[in-house]
């Protein structure tokens, strides 16, 4: 058996809440092939996509009212997975049904829940705030069936030392590298501070805020396991109190990812880059979106292309585990809190037994 990558009793992104209407959504999840669609009273439905019959995909039938009828040969589940209608008899089998998946709306995300479902509780869903729209302005997307393993995104969100080379034209800098960092954890959390004080600001960070000189530049990154990293971001005219506490004078960002593994080796990136400054301004709204993503030349677009070359490697080179360096320390400890969920998932696994 293959060791697992993945913990199922955990919260993970489906979609963002305007993908999901009244029509049916497929998407896999954690190897889970899933179907949803909004119900006439606005709430959402995830069901197992295989009929019970001949398991054909239910994505492939069409909605009717709050039901799913089976492209194949009609049979109608209902939005808790219970076969409502079979073709040609009128007795229906007690066990014709399709699993249905706990699912909660927050966050501008529709979130789902793989595993046990009697253990799926909202309050264990991450806290993602920062893409409400409200205090932090932005609009983000998905990179959909990114091609690696979902660790590999949260080992890169947790290292930011490869901005300087990744990213060496726009957030990249060499203060990164000479900067000390600071690991801490706690729970099932893991943030990584670091603060580079009097330097020449990266090309970024000058554009944003409108005047020359050095400053002092944060970069706060916090891990919530299994899957969700934000990175608190930003930098202030030096000597302006930034390191202190007031941020006034300087410009906020941060970078938000919520991930979800598709299989082993891809998965779905959804992401957001969001501010506190010049919320009202639209037009830049719409330039930062491009700057992250834009015909492959973006921030995000340049980091995918190491993403996928790297998983690439590890599946032709079987040397295993990497070797690791002081700055892996983030990425460690975060991999030790997915693991520990995993190990979670085989107790709550023979519970339920």
């Amino acid at each position: 058996m293959a060791e697992a990558t993945f913990p199922l009793d955990a919260w993970y992104p489906l979609a963002w809440s305007g993908e999901i209407g009244r029509s049916l959504f497929a998407r896999k999840i954690c190897g889970r092939d899933i179907v949803a669609y909004r119900r006439i009273d606005g709430e959402i439905a995830a069901l197992e996509d295989a009929c019970w019959h001949r398991l054909l995909p239910l994505s492939l039938g069409k909605l009717v009212g709050d039901d799913v009828v089976c492209g194949y040969h009609g049979l109608v589940f209902n939005a808790a997975g219970r076969c409502t209608h079979l073709p040609a008899q009128k007795t229906i089998n007690p066990s014709a049904c399709v699993r249905a998946y706990p699912v909660v709306e927050r966050h501008r995300l529709v979130w789902v829940w793989p595993g046990e479902p009697a253990l799926a509780d909202p309050a264990r869903l991450p806290d993602f705030h920062w893409n409400d729209g409200a205090d932090w302005k932005g609009e983000g997307g998905t990179f959909v069936s990114l091609g690696c393993d979902y660790r590999l995104v949260v080992d890169n969100l947790m290292d930011l030392s490869h901005e300087t080379y990744v990213h060496s034209e726009s957030i990249g800098h060499d203060a990164i590298l000479d900067s000390p960092f600071e690991v801490t954890h706690r729970g099932g959390t893991v943030t990584l501070a670091r603060w580079m004080i009097d330097i020449e600001a990266p090309p970024f960070w000058e554009k944003m805020l409108g005047k020359p000189g050095s400053v002092d530049r944060w970069q706060i990154v916090t891990f919530q396991a299994p899957n969700v990293v934000v990175g608190d971001v930003g930098a202030a005219p030096t000597a302006s109190g930034a390191p202190q506490g007031d941020r006034s004078q300087g410009v906020n960002g941060a970078f938000l990812a919520a991930l979800a593994p598709e299989t082993a080796t891809t998965c779905h990136y959804f992401w957001n880059f969001v501010r506190t400054f010049a919320r009202d301004d639209h037009e830049l709204t719409r330039r930062l979106t491009l700057a992250h993503v834009n015909d492959g030349k973006g921030v995000y677009d340049q980091d995918h292309r190491v993403l996928e070359a790297q998983q690439k490697a590890i599946d032709s080179n079987p040397r295993q585990p990497f070797f690791n360096l002081n700055i892996d320390a983030g990425a460690l400890w975060s991999r030790r809190k997915i693991d520990e969920l995993i190990a979670a998932d085989t107790v709550n696994a023979q519970a339920a037994e």
